[in-house]
């Protein structure tokens, strides 16, 4: 009865995580076609208007370097942006699918995508902390360490059978 137990909560667990990580590649998916909706389009303008609705003063530093950067986005830029969105939301999808159905190759690949990240949220987290770096790196290493855990399981399980 503990193995039944185990393994509902191992497949609960699993389906957590690709289900968090579908949702990701979802809203990756949305912002690149969103950013789909800006060619052809004065971005120099939609980001002052955008700058004046929040009611920030366009000469200020940080909404300087927001115009600056929209002024030099091209056609160009913003299809590679579009597509570098829709490669990664293929690979989320993938890999919650995996998880999904319980694939052993989803786990190490989680493992792998999600390991690659923590040392740069630990650096993030070394030039100065804040509550959204803190949390992606909870909820990051939560992840990692789960789906490590759950290759170690299944290790071990398959060392008794």
């Amino acid at each position: 009865m503990g193995k039944v137990k185990r393994k509902e909560d191992s497949k609960r667990g699993l389906r957590v995580v690709a289900l968090f990580e579908g949702a990701k590649g979802l809203l990756v998916l949305f912002v690149g076609f969103g950013i789909l909706a800006f060619i052809h389009k004065d971005l120099h303008s939609f980001a002052e208007q955008l700058v004046r609705h929040f009611h920030l003063n366009p000469a200020r530093h940080y909404p300087r370097i927001f115009i600056d950067a929209a002024n030099h986005l091209t056609d160009e830029r913003l299809w590679a942006m579009a597509f570098s969105a829709l490669l990664y939301s293929a690979v989320r999808f993938v890999e919650a699918i995996g998880l999904w159905r319980q694939r052993q190759w989803a786990k190490w690949f989680g493992v792998l995508t999600g390991g690659i990240y923590i040392p740069v949220e630990l650096f993030e987290m070394i030039r100065g902390v804040t509550w959204p770096k803190a949390t992606v790196l909870i909820v990051n290493t939560a992840i990692v360490g789960y789906l490590a855990y759950a290759l170690y399981r299944a290790r071990q399980i398959g060392k008794q059978i």
